[in-house]
């Protein structure tokens, strides 16, 4: 395992051709970049990416997912159409700066009847995540589905139904996800098996304060020991918002924290 950063953790901090440069100086070698507009989709902009990353492995990439996702799964064909010209977009610049997943968050639970997912369509999710999966395939890069609370794995069951008809698709485990969504994150852990493909990380105090590893009570000693029974071996990336840390140091220090655990329980990769 490795541990690694998420850019979204310097959002509204630092742009993500500013922020590579930070986290490469850190000597941080895996990252997740999150892509947060249109201008930030395709090939120009991950070229400038790719000349200033350095040595930092850009293992994974999401977007502002709302922008295009929840369309790619649209009943009209129109939108349909328009969502997949901006999904090929933005893996032509993940195949640029050589990431290899997709974080991927699908549609968009704005209500509470599709929250209940008492009127999910599952053939119809099964046959648009193959699509999505194959056209993934073609730039090199796996979609990954991460579970969160207001998106389609937004509760345990779901990547299951989803996997078994799409082997293409892996998961990503985001522990912050699955307190927000009221589940034991080893529900999802234990659903998504060995198709993890990567960890977004988090702290939580007692007081229910998100904050980065190392500053709460979360027991990332067990989440490790699960991961690795399981036989993961990617990285764990922190995931944190811009008022869970004030100075950028802070975010330097869970990263060592991370890594001196994984070292110390010898499963640094």
């Amino acid at each position: 395992m490795q541990a690694g950063i998420s850019t979204a953790s310097l959002f509204l901090r630092r742009n993500n051709e500013e922020a590579l440069p930070l986290l490469d100086g850190w000597g941080v070698k895996k990252a997740e970049v999150f892509l947060t507009s249109f201008s930030e989709y395709g090939k120009e902009f991950a070229k400038q990416l790719d000349g200033v990353k350095g040595n930092v492995d850009i293992f994974s990439a999401h977007v502002l997912n709302t922008q295009f996702e929840p369309q790619l799964f649209a009943k009209h064909s129109r939108v349909r159409e328009d969502a997949y010209g901006w999904l090929r977009t933005a893996l032509e610049g993940l195949s640029v700066f050589g990431c290899k997943n997709y974080t991927f968050h699908g549609t968009a639970r704005l209500k509470k009847a599709a929250r209940s997912g008492q009127k999910d369509d599952f053939a119809w999710l099964i046959e648009n995540m193959q699509s999505i999966c194959e056209t993934a395939r073609a730039y090199g890069v796996t979609v990954c589905l991460e579970n969160v609370e207001w998106a389609t794995y937004n509760r345990p069951e779901v990547f299951e139904k989803i996997s078994v008809e799409v082997p293409l698709m892996k998961g990503v485990l985001d522990v912050k996800q699955a307190r927000i969504s009221g589940y034991d994150y080893a529900a999802y852990l234990t659903e998504m098996g060995e198709k993890i493909s990567h960890v977004h990380i988090s702290d939580l105090t007692a007081n229910g304060k998100m904050r980065l590893p190392g500053k709460g009570d979360f027991d990332f000693s067990l989440l490790i020991d699960r991961l690795k029974d399981i036989g993961f071996d990617g990285p764990l990336l922190i995931e944190a918002y811009a008022g869970d840390f004030s100075r950028e140091e802070e975010l330097r220090e869970a990263y060592l924290y991370i890594s001196e655990l994984l070292y110390k329980k010898n499963c640094l990769k």
